[in-house]
């Protein structure tokens, strides 16, 4: 090999490494999506269509609120508390209808968010920090309010969780909605480009003038209200609400859809179309696995995998 065929080499190298960490996510998707038209039966039926996308919903608005956390050059870990919260909540207040219910729970999941953004930028308690701490509280003030699963039966709460439009349930309508939302605040808002500013570099956007104590606050909350909405659909969806269980673990998802689509762990920039492939990746991922036969344990070995190499893509993202 020649001195000048190395430099070309090194740009290719560093071309196609772009590119895969820009549109990695999509291909996966595809990947996933010919394997199982190929290998599983049944695969190309409406009602799988439906399944897979209502149980993508739940993920998805939790990702979304992550993204924005991420986005800031943050975290947060109290997403899988703040659904448990949302649902002890729903339950607690469902007598007075299905809309008081749904508020106290999205009230519910603000007071977190916002008191993970006070920790935050008041304190100046490191995210991770922070979060966590309201991790435990979240998980452990919704089972002091609900100590055991209890059934849900209103007939509001039935028609969100398996109602539709044209065939389209509410639950992904609902997610859709969101994330056209979390778009276009991103991309169009003085918000979402002051959050990207601040997560690029927090000094520099403190000295620029800018509310970085606000802002900050404003994504926890944010990050806060769409678990307790993802929580409240997930309710409608079991017609049940069990906050020992509920929202196990959906922290490390949201952060895998949410790197795997292209957000780097190092702020300053959100992709929100990529976060939505990253949440159906997932869900592919593990009901491929289901599908298969194969027991839990791979679902969890494949899922670690997914995130080892989303937190490698977002270290060599760190390195440009």
């Amino acid at each position: 090999m020649t001195e000048l065929t190395l430099p070309r080499a090194g740009a290719d190298r560093e071309r196609l490494l772009r590119l895969l960490q820009d549109y990695g996510v999509y291909l996966g998707v595809a990947v996933l999506l010919l394997v199982n038209i190929a290998l599983t039966p049944h695969f190309l039926s409406a009602e799988n269509f439906r399944t897979q996308a209502v149980q993508v919903a739940p993920v998805l608005i939790v990702a979304l609120g992550m993204a924005l956390a991420i986005g800031s050059e943050g975290v947060d870990l109290s997403v899988g508390s703040v659904m448990a919260l949302a649902t002890s909540l729903v339950s607690l207040y469902l007598g007075y209808g299905p809309w008081i219910a749904a508020l106290a729970a999205i009230i519910g999941g603000i007071v977190i968010g916002a008191a993970n953004g006070a920790l935050i930028a008041f304190v100046g308690v490191q995210p991770i920090v922070a979060t966590l701490a309201l991790m435990v509280a979240g998980r452990g003030l919704a089972l002091v309010l609900l100590p055991q699963l209890k059934d849900v039966r209103d007939p509001g709460m039935a028609t969100l969780g398996s109602g539709d439009v044209l065939g389209i349930p509410y639950l992904v309508l609902i997610a859709a909605a969101l994330a056209l939302l979390v778009g276009f605040t991103v991309k169009r808002t003085t918000f979402g480009r002051q959050l990207l500013a601040i997560g690029d570099s927090r000094p520099a956007a403190r000295l620029a003038g800018l509310p970085v104590r606000r802002v900050l606050i404003l994504v926890y909350v944010c990050a806060g209200a769409l678990a307790a909405v993802a929580g409240i659909l997930a309710t409608a969806r079991l017609s049940a609400s069990d906050p020992t269980s509920l929202g196990n673990l959906m922290e490390l998802s949201a952060i895998t859809a949410v790197v795997v689509g292209g957000t780097p762990l190092t702020g300053g920039r959100v992709r929100i179309g990529g976060t939505v492939a990253g949440a159906v990746l997932i869900q592919l991922l593990t009901a491929t696995l289901i599908k298969h036969d194969l027991p839990p344990s791979w679902t969890q070995i494949a899922q670690a995998v997914v995130i080892v190499l989303a937190v490698y893509a977002a270290r060599e993202r760190g390195k440009r």
